[in-house]
């Protein structure tokens, strides 16, 4: 039997064309796709598009939930799955899928392009071809980025680029693979297979906060991020090893007391690449004693879904502490 793949389109540069206001969604996407693949010996596919298309700096977490359902509803029915995304949130989305799918045995392999499909340069008819052959490999089962010859767990992966074709690495991770002339695999490093069994989740976009620290901020801002309405979490974006201004005992007793509050604090690191090791500088381990969890070495995109997803599935802030730094989907050492 023929291996089919569902191509699910949720928006991005792979679908847009020029316009006198910049680029817009292409007319007719499904026949300009169908036309850039002719003659190529690849496995059949069936085309899904949103209702209304994703521009990815439109993103919001609730769309993660418009984008994980018609990927569960059509589970049984392919062998693989290539979601179109835009590059600027790419990274955060198949953080969120990563978790909302949880377990799986079919590769969902997420792609998109820095150049439209229909524009003679693009690089997004390499990444399409590349994305077939990896949506109906057997070894792969989870969530990743196919970009500029790159497999990526998506869960690890971030957009380091926004004009050459390699826009994503994953900085923590060596590659799940690389395709050349070859595909060549660290099979090593793939997940494990497990029965799909997603959650029917709602996101709040409220519910989280990402504050990067620079030097002289003030408790005051911090503390009106804090107070947001809906705020259950925050993602605080350190520098190095997790370290924060200790000397500042106003910041400090601001983020204390929002731990006591209720909301999760997770310190991640600024870097690219390393992570946080909270205990290593006393700088660090104040963070420690107030009650801040450490993102280990997930990056921010992955901490970010990660948080939303466990508050999603209701869980109480004692139990989002302990879980925060536990690997769910292989984001974390």
């Amino acid at each position: 039997m023929q291996q089919r793949i569902l191509i699910l389109h949720t928006g991005g540069t792979i679908g847009m064309e020029a316009s006198a206001d910049g680029y817009r969604p292409a007319q007719n996407f499904s026949a300009l796709l169908a036309e850039k693949l002719r003659g190529y010996a690849l496995p059949a596919y069936d085309l899904v598009q949103l209702d209304m298309l994703i521009d990815s700096a439109d993103l919001c977490p609730n769309d993660w939930s418009r984008i994980a359902c018609p990927l569960t509803e059509q589970w049984n029915n392919y062998d693989g799955f290539i979601v179109l995304h835009g590059t600027d949130t790419m990274a955060y989305t198949a953080s969120a899928l990563s978790f909302i799918l949880h377990e799986m045995d079919k590769p969902v392999i997420m792609t998109g392009s820095q150049i439209p499909l229909g524009s003679a340069s693009t690089d997004a008819l390499n990444n399409l071809l590349n994305s077939f052959f990896l949506a109906v490999n057997p070894d792969i089962k989870e969530v990743c980025i196919c970009f500029d010859g790159r497999l990526l767990r998506g869960n690890r992966s971030t957009k380091v680029n926004s004009m050459n074709l390699d826009a994503f690495d994953s900085p923590n991770l060596l590659w799940l693979g690389e395709i050349g002339v070859d595909l060549h695999l660290n099979n090593q490093l793939l997940l494990s297979a497990g029965p799909l069994n997603p959650r029917a989740l709602t996101f709040d976009p409220s519910a989280v906060a990402i504050l990067t620290i620079f030097p002289g901020i003030q408790a005051s801002m911090v503390e009106q991020i804090l107070k947001i309405d809906g705020l259950k979490g925050l993602i605080l974006r350190n520098y190095g090893v997790g370290n924060v201004p200790s000397r500042n005992s106003a910041l400090i007793q601001v983020i204390e007391d929002a731990v006591k509050r209720g909301i999760v604090v997770v310190n991640v690191s600024q870097c690219l690449a390393g992570g946080v090791f909270q205990d290593t500088y006393a700088s660090g381990s104040i963070l420690s004693r107030i009650g801040v969890t450490s993102g280990c070495d997930m990056t921010t995109e992955a901490a970010f879904a990660k948080l939303h997803y466990l508050l999603s599935c209701g869980e109480s802030a004692d139990v989002i502490r302990n879980k925060i730094s536990v690997p769910l989907r292989g984001e974390s050492i």
